[in-house]
């Protein structure tokens, strides 16, 4: 059999983003990943915080990642807020979790629709992505923008709900509701989704423990491990079950996703059911100052899994923030679910991690005047004084 060596990426049509791995083939079937390079969109935000006051780090937390950057600042300003012992108002909890739970589900559904794209099944696709549109568009509504929704601010939320606006996302979880559990049939049911996803890219339970797999692929392969088991803004009221599957295979961790969006409307229902009235945010100072030297971690359960943000004082401004995405946690069971599977398999392989690779090694600068100047890896290792922070 003919052993050889398989680049893939870091641009190739199967990749969504920018990834290279080196893989070791014997004919069309993969025996292992020799190598994994990341960082081609590194953009050196974690430098970036440490210069910025804490309200305009919120706004720069939230460009990290243009899919779930909602739960980037709900992760952010949890952890500010626990700095400065405040506790926001139960009216603000409300719309969070029902702006978060928004976000999953057209998170998920992105990776679910470009899932069906990998397999061939662009009419599917085509479907996915239209009900998708249903989520954006309440998100829109509800925040002003379809991409960073800027809801999240250090105290609270910014913008608040009216009867008008619950009416609106009331309507649109009925419609997604009805084409959410149709999906779940057909990637259950159909017999070419089958072929292509029971069975392949296999994950087990023991495996995905062992490694710290975390969010949607972990919860697939019967791990119960979900940040909003521990309760934080209303989970513990709202009575959360995470979806647990059982195969760990691709098949599994599409219907897991499917199956938390039908849990996200039930979330956003109850959420809207129970809001109370009173203030969205705590009237704070314009210029916020937290002890030099405060320290905290904040975790939140995005799309993808746990996120987890570390943040130090340094009194006006964070002194360091460090953030675990959790698909830099998830990249560990690549080799594993790619090894013994045809190369055919790959793309769908690698869709169904739902990987997210918002961080290359560059960042674009622009003065006051215009000028745009554009800083490589070793530019920042200068800026920060030989020592490498991010």
């Amino acid at each position: 059999m003919h052993d050889f060596f398989l680049p893939v990426g870091p641009q190739h049509p199967a990749l969504i983003e920018p990834v290279h791995m080196k893989l070791r083939v014997e004919g069309e079937t993969v025996v292992s990943l020799e190598g994994l390079e990341l960082g081609y969109n590194h953009k050196g935000i974690e430098k970036a915080l440490e210069n910025r006051s804490w309200t305009k780090s919120v706004f720069l937390s939230e460009r990290v990642c243009g899919i779930c950057g909602n739960f980037h600042t709900s992760a952010f300003t949890q952890g500010v807020e626990r700095l400065m012992g405040i506790e926001i108002p139960d009216r603000a909890k409300h719309i969070r979790v029902i702006v978060s739970e928004l976000e999953r589900i057209h998170s998920h559904l992105l990776c679910l629709g470009l899932v069906a794209h990998e397999m061939g099944l662009d009419t599917l696709f085509h479907y996915i992505f239209r009900d998708r549109e249903i989520a954006m568009d309440l998100l829109e509504m509800l925040s002003g923008n379809r991409v960073h929704f800027s809801m999240n601010t250090i105290g609270g939320v910014r913008r608040d709900l009216d009867t008008e606006n619950i009416r609106k996302v009331e309507e649109g979880l009925e419609k997604l509701e009805d084409r959410l559990y149709h999906y779940v049939k057909v990637f259950e049911k159909d017999s070419s989704v089958k072929r292509r996803t029971k069975g392949i890219g296999i994950l087990s339970e023991k495996m995905a423990t062992e490694m710290d797999t975390v969010g949607p692929c972990a919860r697939a392969s019967k791990v119960n491990y979900d940040i909003r088991n521990e309760g934080y803004l209303t989970y513990k009221n709202l009575k959360f079950k995470p979806v647990i599957g059982e195969r760990g295979d691709v098949m599994e961790r599409n219907v897991v996703r499917f199956k938390e969006c039908i849990q996200s409307v039930k979330l956003i229902r109850d959420s809207l059911f129970s809001i109370p009235k009173g203030d969205i945010a705590l009237k704070l100072p314009m210029m916020i100052k937290i002890g030099e030297g405060l320290e905290t971690m904040s975790r939140v359960e995005a799309p993808r899994g746990e996120l987890a943000y570390y943040v130090k004082s340094a009194g006006d401004r964070p002194y360091r923030v460090k953030i675990r995405t959790p698909t830099y946690a998830n990249f560990h069971m690549l080799g594993h679910i790619l090894k013994g599977y045809q190369i055919a398999d790959i793309p769908v392989i690698v869709a169904s991690m739902d990987p997210c690779m918002s961080c290359t090694d560059r960042v674009t600068l622009v003065n006051t005047k215009g000028k745009e100047t554009v800083l490589g890896k070793e530019d920042f290792h200068k800026l920060n004084g030989g020592h490498h922070h991010d």
